[in-house]
């Protein structure tokens, strides 16, 4: 696992992903920007008590909890909204280091929304669900770890072998490595929470995926879905494949 973290780590330096990797970074400001004013504007609806030093002290805490909750729900909200650019990058990964690979199968557009929709929402319920746990020092750190290694291995893993397999088949390679997927979530959602480095982390995510789902894939003798015509916008985007959480 840690060759695949280090091979998707060097991804960054392929002249073939700098325009990918810009792309992400664009997208991940404008995520983490739009969370902060989503977050922002419903702690804002709360009503003033009408004493000034007590909603001024409010106004300060709801500014320094809507940084906070917006970095909190980065991870999740990036990941999804990363969704429809993955299959650039993970083509990106599969010509420099899969060259006898075909080409991906992918899934239909409806199916990717909906799939989207759906991770998306489960993810952000647990993490709110969560935050009380965010709360409590030591724990915090224990519960965001688990919580998002858990949502984020799986989410990262469906989103890559989606691509390549029936969901029968992605499902049972993800409960055979269940153990090993949790602990690369951890580290996706160490590197999506490092400042500076969260912004090209995604980029970095996919790779490392793609890297260790051929390893899964190719150490368990399941090979690639025959290729078929893939209409045009149709990505790989975050799948709950068999409807369990």
């Amino acid at each position: 696992m840690l060759d695949a973290l280090i091979l998707g780590l060097r991804q960054l330096a392929d002249p073939g992903a700098r325009r990918l990797v810009l792309r992400c970074v664009l997208i991940a400001i404008a995520t983490f920007a739009l969370l902060v004013v989503v977050v922002a504007t419903v702690l804002s609806s709360i009503d003033a008590t009408g004493i000034p030093w007590l909603d001024t002290l409010l106004t300060v805490v709801g500014s320094t909890a809507a940084l906070v909750l917006a970095w909190l729900l980065f991870p999740v909200v990036i990941a999804a909204a990363l969704g429809w650019f993955a299959d650039d990058i993970a083509l990106a990964v599969e010509r420099r280091y899969y060259p006898d690979l075909p080409p991906p199968v992918g899934m239909g557009v409806g199916e990717s929304v909906w799939a989207t929709v759906r991770f998306t929402t489960v993810a952000l319920l647990l993490n709110i669900l969560a935050l009380p746990l965010y709360l409590v020092p030591g724990a915090n750190i224990l519960a965001y770890l688990a919580l998002n290694g858990y949502l984020l291995g799986r989410e990262y893993f469906e989103l890559v072998a989606g691509r390549r397999l029936a969901w029968s088949k992605v499902a049972g390679i993800r409960q055979r490595a269940r153990g090993r997927l949790w602990l690369a979530g951890i580290a996706i959602a160490l590197l999506l929470s490092m400042p500076g480095l969260n912004l090209v982390a995604p980029v970095v995510a996919i790779a490392f995926m793609v890297h260790l789902f051929e390893g899964l894939r190719r150490g368990a003798g399941v090979l690639s879905a025959a290729p078929r015509p893939r209409s045009r916008g149709v990505t790989a985007a975050p799948h709950l494949g068999d409807g369990s959480v």
